[in-house]
């Protein structure tokens, strides 16, 4: 139910609600205020935006003076338009097939519908329904959740100005599924100044509450830059994807013009696919990344 109404944690805690209308406010006064603001009571210290040092701090500076004039970083932020610009890298075979595009929920055929895939707007984070069984699915309910989505500001909260997209659509896509398993695994490629450096990779995605991330080189070696990696024991291995060499190749074509993008792909039986570009993972306000990790990534920045 929480995909289609206010969240549980909302209607329990409507401070946090509160929160964000205050927020939303401030992007609407500047999105410099809201940023200082959100990062002071992130981190407990003022942002420096003159004198930037880790991952995060550069990020926000330079979403605050670039994003909402940038026509690629825009273009490449949203889950239609990204397209044609992976097309024009020469990399439309990683593309997940595209079922149809609307411009509203009123136009959307769902008698012509497959019988599994995935229906999501081009804007924002977590605004999309998997379906991998139509005759399961409640039309109403995901019309419903569809429309409020398509109506949020999404860009207002963490003011995240790329995501200020006038042009909304709601695309369908294939829906992916591994010959064994139920989810497909997913690779985030930190990728600096059209290098990728570190892959993170998400683990025990099955059970609640127990998902692991562990980093890797560009020689898949465990890097051990954050909390997971860094306790892992002795030795410890994920196995290396065959595609792996081509997952770097795509994601050095696509990061290539921007001083840092977090490429994230999908592997569904040794083949490649496109998941999104992302400038600012966890806003550009992750206070869960180690210290010292977030000043070496600064300086890769």
């Amino acid at each position: 139910m929480g995909n289609y109404f206010r969240t549980y944690i909302e209607q329990i805690h409507p401070r946090l609600w509160l929160r964000k209308q205050y927020y939303c406010l401030l992007t609407r006064i500047s999105p410099e205020l809201n940023t200082k603001r959100m990062y002071k009571s992130k981190f407990g210290r003022k942002l420096d935006l003159q004198n930037p040092i880790t991952l995060n701090e550069k990020l926000l500076k330079w979403k605050l003076e670039s994003f909402h004039k940038d026509k690629l970083v825009r273009q490449c932020a949203d889950k239609y338009a990204v397209r044609e610009y992976i097309k024009e890298k020469g990399c439309e075979d990683i593309l997940v097939p595209l079922i149809a595009v609307y411009d509203s929920v009123e136009e959307i055929c769902w008698d012509s519908m497959p019988d599994s895939f995935v229906i999501k707007w081009n804007f924002g984070c977590g605004f999309n329904i998997i379906c991998p069984d139509k005759s399961k699915l409640d039309i109403e309910k995901t019309k419903k959740a569809l429309r409020k989505w398509g109506r949020t500001k999404f860009h207002l909260f963490f003011a995240e100005m790329q995501y200020d997209i006038k042009d909304k659509k709601i695309i369908v896509e294939k829906y992916l599924k591994p010959e064994e398993g139920i989810l497909p695994e997913d690779y985030k490629i930190y990728c600096f100044h059209g290098k990728p450096m570190y892959t993170m990779v998400c683990t025990d995605r099955k059970a609640a509450g127990m998902a692991k991330y562990y980093f890797f080189d560009d020689k898949w070696e465990l890097a051990r830059i954050n909390r997971d990696s860094k306790t892992a024991p002795e030795g410890f291995q994920l196995p290396r994807p065959k595609c792996f060499d081509k997952l770097l190749e795509v994601a050095g074509k696509l990061s290539e013009p921007f001083p840092f993008v977090r490429a994230d792909f999908y592997i569904v039986d040794d083949k490649v696919y496109f998941g999104e570009l992302t400038f600012t993972p966890a806003a550009a306000m992750d206070n869960k990344r180690l210290p010292e990790t977030d000043i070496m990534f600064g300086k890769l920045f």
